[in-house]
């Protein structure tokens, strides 16, 4: 996948995120998206030692959506409760994935995602520290993670 079709797929997250499709906000899109590859243009994948797929990128962002929409709901539902039962805490994540460039791109799905917070990555990146505003069931959590986010990320960014 070449620098300006990352560059497209960033705009149209930026538009999704921002609500607002305008020339100038487009052309902001544009130009933070531009200024951020370029800023990491040695981690991004798609050199010798890595196989980009873009039907798994596509398939990633789509499962981001999806998990942005129903986790907003969660919270949502959670908020409003008359009794707020909820048992936030910090849980260790092992991870299976290996570069730098997709522990990145893990930690901040699960942030932007409502309801967890990445928090740390281990000193020898094998393991990410996740706050989550309900921890009564972590082994759930760490699977939602494991069978969605980080498998998506190992399907559209093998090394």
């Amino acid at each position: 996948m070449s620098r300006y079709v990352l560059i497209l797929l960033f705009v149209a997250v930026w538009l999704a995120v921002t609500g607002s499709v305008t020339p100038a906000n487009i052309f902001f899109g544009l130009i933070v998206s531009g200024l951020a590859l370029g800023l990491i243009r040695h981690q991004i994948p798609g050199g010798a030692s890595h196989r980009l797929r873009p039907v798994r990128v596509l398939s990633l962002l789509l499962l981001f959506f999806k998990e942005l929409a129903l986790s907003a709901w969660k919270v949502a539902v959670m908020v409003t409760r008359r009794k707020l039962d909820v048992q936030p805490g910090i849980f260790a994540y092992p991870l299976r994935l290996t570069t730098d460039f997709q522990i990145t791109l893990l930690a901040n799905l699960i942030t932007l995602t409502p309801g967890t917070l990445s928090v740390d990555v281990s000193d020898d990146k094998k393991t990410l520290y996740v706050h989550a505003i309900d921890c009564s069931n972590i082994e759930a959590a760490k699977n939602d993670i494991r069978n969605g986010f980080e498998k998506k990320i190992m399907e559209a960014f093998q090394g």
